[in-house]
């Protein structure tokens, strides 16, 4: 059975806008939008995007996360250009995004931000406070460079020096990230069942979009997962005293945030000698190297749990320069 994060708060949040009568529901985005009242305006976006998105209740915390900081940006960019919320100046969406991309912002992050901005009016039009759509024809340009040039993967030099310095926990972290390619929300999200050594799988029961898939492990993937098992896993000695976080014994990680994670992460990186550049190059490096050995974007895109081959191709995956010349040696 696969278990299913509480989201009682975040639902009784959204009925109290939904158990509004239309009438009050439009008198309270309206003063809200007169009243620059970011907390108000944040919560209507946050009912509607539980209530209409496409994901609804199961969109994951993290972009409402990201959606709430840039609706509360686009405000403040709003109240210092005298910007009228519910009918806004055809011009000011785009000013918007120059403004942002003239301040150094990455046009990926400004398409973030758009969007956002895109999710407020859609709740405000949602409660009829305004028939603005002001964001629908703006246009953010792509960024030419791609993701893995931006934010190359680990080198392997550099994950063997992380690893002399990492204990059994962030080790087996480390390698679920950089052979079996998982998202950190992937890691933290295991169970001690997803894991089997045996037959070396492990089952990712929360993948992005929430879909599942069966991911192969390495050799030193497996040999990694049998010893922290046995330090930590059911049964063992270790695995009482291993949770003071008090997170349910099922779960293979101590720590359910990737806040946490990224703290251990960082003090054994700082021990290597080693800059510490997120969690992504850990998975371009799986992406990587094994793009390398099987020359196959599916393939590739399949063990990283990607959609689109177009998504590892641009942003997780590249082939040495050189990769051609054992091919074109004899032309």
């Amino acid at each position: 059975m696969t278990l299913v994060p509480y989201q009682g708060d975040r639902l009784a949040q959204a009925d109290i806008w939904l158990g509004l009568h239309d009438d009050e529901l439009r008198r309270r985005a309206v003063t809200a939008a007169r009243d620059r009242d970011a907390d108000t305006l944040v919560s209507l976006s946050l009912a509607y995007l539980t209530q209409h998105a496409a994901s609804g209740i199961l969109t994951s915390p993290r972009t409402l996360e990201a959606y709430a900081l840039g609706i509360r940006q686009f405000l403040v960019y709003a109240d210092t250009q005298a910007v009228a919320l519910l009918r806004p100046d055809r011009h000011a969406p785009q000013r918007y995004v120059q403004a942002m991309l003239a301040a150094g912002r990455k046009p990926a992050g400004v398409q973030l931000k758009v969007a956002a901005a895109g999710a407020l009016y859609r709740a405000l039009r949602w409660a009829g406070a305004t028939e603005a759509d002001p964001f629908r024809d703006v246009r953010v340009p792509r960024d030419p460079t791609s993701g893995i040039e931006k934010r190359p993967p680990y080198t392997e030099d550099e994950l063997v020096e992380v690893l002399e310095h990492a204990d059994p926990h962030t080790t087996f972290l480390i390698f679920l990230m950089a052979h079996a390619g998982l998202r950190i929300s992937e890691a933290l999200a295991l169970t001690w069942d997803d894991i089997d050594e045996v037959s070396r799988r492990i089952h990712v029961t929360s993948g992005k979009g929430r879909k599942a898939r069966r991911v192969t492990m390495s050799v030193r993937l497996a040999r990694a997962a049998r010893h922290f098992r046995a330090l930590y896993g059911p049964g063992a000695p270790e695995h009482a005293r291993y949770r003071p976080s008090g997170r349910a014994p099922q779960y293979v990680f101590r720590y359910a945030t990737q806040q946490a994670a990224r703290y251990h992460l960082i003090r054994v990186f700082t021990a290597a000698g080693v800059p510490f550049r997120g969690f992504h190059p850990g998975r371009k490096y799986a992406g990587t190297r094994l793009l390398q050995q099987v020359k196959d974007f599916g393939r590739v895109a399949a063990h990283l749990g990607h959609a689109s081959v177009d998504t590892t191709r641009r942003g997780y995956a590249r082939l040495a320069a050189d990769d051609l010349k054992d091919d074109l040696a004899g032309w």
